[in-house]
């Protein structure tokens, strides 16, 4: 066995175990539920029976996981640069695991606007959680206040809108793949607002 199976083969093990403790099961309990004896799955965990492809099928499944997320190695590049949007004071990260999902953190000054029309709706879920400062969320016929440390999840088809409240506030985003879609389709049309305006200037949400 080289060095690198040898790794994840004791990584797969750690895993095993470490998705039991969380779930709070005993070593007979996640047996019982993997249909294997209490003794296979110790030794499994402990090194000294060796892993079979048919009992980690087994395993990954009575703990709620998939074959491919039990065996997954580390990856080298594990820390990422944001890409950073100046002109809309935005810092954006692309998950790696699921293409389809975003990251953005966003500074905002600026309350949201009082007139509904000016409100947005689009396909998919946002969750965004306030690092300083409150927010106000605007959803649908609601005013929202949303404080330092809370969150926020809801379905982008509802119109919308997020400003500060009181002074400068931050936010991180978590988007879909509609969702980021939607704001990216917003950030163009602020900006080619701001060009036919002149003034450099960008529409609130």
């Amino acid at each position: 066995m080289t060095q690198e199976n040898a790794d994840l083969d004791s990584l797969v093990r750690k895993r095993i175990r470490a998705l039991r403790v969380a779930q709070g099961w005993s070593l007979e309990e996640l047996a019982g539920r993997a249909n294997m004896s209490q003794s296979s799955l110790s030794r499994i965990e402990n090194g000294r029976r060796r892993l079979a492809l048919d009992q980690l099928v087994t395993l990954a499944r009575a703990l709620d996981t998939s074959l491919d997320q039990l065996v997954e190695n580390a990856s080298d590049d594990v820390v990422t640069s944001p890409v950073i949007d100046g002109v809309h004071g935005l810092m954006r990260w692309a998950v790696k695991g699921d293409p389809g999902v975003s990251v953005m953190r966003r500074r905002m000054t600026d309350p949201p606007p009082d007139d509904p029309a000016r409100m947005r709706a689009h396909p998919g879920r946002e969750w965004l959680v306030v690092l300083s400062g409150t927010a106000v969320l605007m959803l649908g016929h609601s005013r929202i206040r949303v404080e330092t440390n809370q969150a926020a999840e809801f379905p982008t088809m509802m119109p919308h809108a997020i400003g500060a409240e009181r002074g400068p506030c931050e936010i991180m985003g978590i988007f879909d793949r509609d969702a980021r879609r939607g704001h990216q389709q917003e950030a163009r049309e602020a900006a080619d607002g701001a060009g036919d305006r002149g003034d450099g200037r960008e529409p609130r949400e």
